[in-house]
């Protein structure tokens, strides 16, 4: 039989049943690191940057608040959740990278490391779309869990 939970006993996709756990205060924290490059970077002024779409750290936060409540849209397994906040916070780090911190706070049954993942995502995918007029080099070249917590297990990378 497989360790995955996320299989049956004949290893068909399932959604893990989460009926008999316990509510708990969970919370995750997802990273992740951008190239814009240099080109992109000059256009911004305290950081931020306005195009013709609008301001684009301002937009692609949004857009991640709104995959984040999107996840089991998009993710088949996960489950719907009524998610308690969102954070989101990006920082121009040096003349060519960003860096993108998504926290997802829950009360509930299953965790949050799946919207945090997805939020962080949907941010740089945003900050690409309103950027790339200007440059198609961009790269997001890290997507990861930093921080989880309330379920079996607890992981802090921060």
């Amino acid at each position: 039989m497989s360790n995955f939970s996320h299989l049956n006993k004949k290893n068909q996709p399932k959604m893990v049943n989460v009926g008999n756990k316990n509510i708990t205060q969970r919370k995750a924290t997802a990273k992740a690191t951008m190239f814009l490059g240099a080109d992109v970077i000059l256009h911004f002024t305290n950081d931020e940057l306005v195009t013709k779409k609008g301001p684009v750290f301002q937009t692609a936060i949004v857009a991640g608040i709104m995959a984040v409540k999107k996840t089991s849209d998009i993710i088949p397994m996960c489950h719907p959740l009524l998610i308690n906040g969102v954070d989101i916070d990006i920082n121009i780090v040096n003349n060519e990278d960003v860096e993108v911190l998504c926290t997802v706070s829950i009360e509930g049954k299953t965790g949050v490391e799946m919207e945090a993942l997805t939020g962080v995502t949907a941010t740089c995918l945003t900050i690409y779309d309103m950027c790339k007029s200007v440059s198609q080099k961009m790269v997001i070249k890290e997507v990861k869990l930093m921080q989880k917590s309330g379920g079996k297990s607890d992981i802090n990378v921060l």
